[in-house]
């Protein structure tokens, strides 16, 4: 399981530091996505396996779901932690998140996202003041 914050910086060479948190349970290769709102995701392999499952049951008859498919798969990684607990990002996914130096390390459940610090901030600001409405929109699903 998978929660908290870090502040983490990555490299010009695209490597980025998993939190100590979290490397245990992340192992020695996760696998590395486009995220939702403009992050990126990590999974673990055992994880990604559940998520490509999901993934290859989309009806293919359904152009959303081809389009999904396809915007989901091809920017799939599989990434190895090296001894110092760094990832190498691929740098199409650097750039499609916008990664500069100050990264936001987001421990979400099953997985992690991984958001530039400036958009992590910004999205934290919009939420803030709905996560009441949020939590109320979401009350069917979860009694806490």
């Amino acid at each position: 399981m998978f929660m908290g914050e870090f502040a983490h910086n990555i490299d010009r060479k695209g490597r980025l530091i998993m939190p100590a948190k979290f490397r245990e349970e992340l192992g020695e290769r996760v696998v590395v996505n486009r995220g939702l709102d403009g992050c990126l995701y990590v999974y673990t392999l055992d994880q990604w396996q559940v998520v490509y499952e999901k993934l290859s049951k989309l009806p293919t008859t359904k152009k959303d779901a081809r389009k999904y498919q396809r915007l989901m798969l091809s920017k799939a990684s599989e990434c190895e932690l090296d001894g110092q607990g760094r990832i190498l990002i691929p740098s199409n996914l650097v750039e499609l998140a916008e990664l500069e130096k100050e990264c936001m390390i987001i421990g979400v459940a099953n997985h992690i996202e991984i958001w530039a610090k400036h958009k992590w901030e910004l999205m934290e600001e919009e939420e803030e003041g709905s996560f009441e409405e949020i939590a109320e929109s979401l009350s069917d699903f979860m009694e806490l």
